[in-house]
C-alpha cells in the first residue's frame, strides 16, 4: 500500500505550520487510521485544498499513503463543514475534546474505522444541536476501554444483580449493589440518576441518539465522576479537556460525592 494512490474518507483532527509555507494536517481515515499529511504551500493565498483541511471538515481524499514519514493528498472532493460547531465556541470545544481523546486512545496508522464513524457521527449530532455535553460523555465512557480501562456497567460485579440500587467501585472495577455497598468504603456514592446515565451511556448507539434532557445537577454530578474517573483510573488530559474546564468554571479539585444510604 505504501506508496500506492488510495481513496478514503477523512475528519481533520490536527493543524500544525510547517517551515515557512507548509501544514501538517493529521487526519482520521475510515481505512487507515490516523495519518500524518503533508500540504506544501497550504498557509499561501489560493491554496487549493484550503477548504478541505479546515478543523471540523470531513471529505472525501485521495492521495498516497507513507509509513514512515508524511503521506501526501493529490484531490479533495465532497468536502462536509460542519458549520455550527466552527461558530458555537462550546460545541467547538466539546468536539475537539471528544476528537483529542480518540487521538490521544489509539496509535497512528492503525486502522479503527469503528472510531472513524463514532467521530463522524458525534460532529453530526453536536452540529445538529444534540447536548455536546451528553455526547461527550458518551465518547468518554466508550473510550474507557481504549485505555485500558473497561469497568463493567451491566450489573453488579460481586453478584449480578441490577434490581437493587447500585454504584460505582474503582476498587472492584464496576458496580456493586446495595448488598455490597460494605465491601468498598470509599465507592462513589453516585445517584441512582447518575448510575442510570453511566449505564445507558457504555451502551448507547450515537447514531440512535436523539434529544435528552438532563437535569443541571445531575449534568454537573456526571462531570464531576467522569472526571473522577479519568483522573483516577486513566491519568490522560487532552489539551482541549483543560479549555474545556476553564469554559466550564475553571478546573476543579473533584470532590466526594456524598455518601447516601441503602434506601
Amino acid at each position: 500500500m505504501a506508496g500506492a494512490q488510495v481513496e478514503f474518507s477523512g475528519l481533520v483532527l490536527v493543524r500544525k505550520n510547517y517551515r515557512e509555507a507548509d501544514m501538517i494536517v493529521k487526519i482520521l481515515t475510515d481505512k487507515f487510521g490516523k495519518r500524518s499529511f503533508l500540504f506544501h504551500r497550504a498557509r499561501k493565498p489560493g491554496f487549493q485544498f484550503s477548504g478541505g483541511i479546515l478543523p471540523f471538515t470531513q471529505s472525501k481524499y485521495t492521495g498516497t499513503l507513507r509509513d514512515p514519514g508524511f503521506s501526501y493528498i493529490t484531490t479533495v472532493r465532497g468536502t462536509t463543514n460542519y458549520q455550527h460547531i466552527a461558530e458555537d465556541l462550546m460545541k467547538n470545544a466539546y468536539a475537539t475534546y471528544i476528537l483529542g481523546l480518540i487521538d490521544l486512545a489509539f496509535p497512528d496508522n492503525e486502522p479503527i474505522p469503528d472510531w472513524f464513524q463514532f467521530a463522524a457521527e458525534a460532529l453530526t449530532k453536536i452540529d445538529a444541536g444534540v447536548d455536546a455535553q451528553i455526547v461527550g460523555h458518551i465518547a468518554e465512557i466508550q473510550l474507557l476501554g481504549a485505555y485500558g480501562v473497561a469497568p463493567h456497567w451491566a450489573n453488579c460485579v460481586v453478584c449480578g444483580r441490577d434490581d437493587l440500587p447500585l454504584d460505582f467501585s474503582e476498587e472492584y472495577g464496576g458496580l456493586l449493589c446495595s448488598n455490597h455497598w460494605d465491601l468498598d468504603v470509599h465507592r462513589y456514592h453516585a445517584s441512582r440518576r447518575s448510575i442510570y446515565y453511566l449505564r445507558l451511556f457504555s451502551t448507547v448507539n450515537l447514531s440512535q441518539l436523539g434529544t435528552v434532557k438532563v437535569a443541571p445537577a445531575t449534568k454537573i454530578e456526571l462531570r464531576t465522576i467522569i472526571d473522577r474517573l479519568y483522573e483516577d483510573m486513566v491519568g490522560v488530559t487532552p489539551r482541549a479537556k483543560r479549555f474545556l474546564d476553564q469554559m466550564l468554571g475553571g478546573t476543579r479539585k473533584l470532590k466526594p460525592l456524598k455518601p447516601r444510604t441503602r434506601d
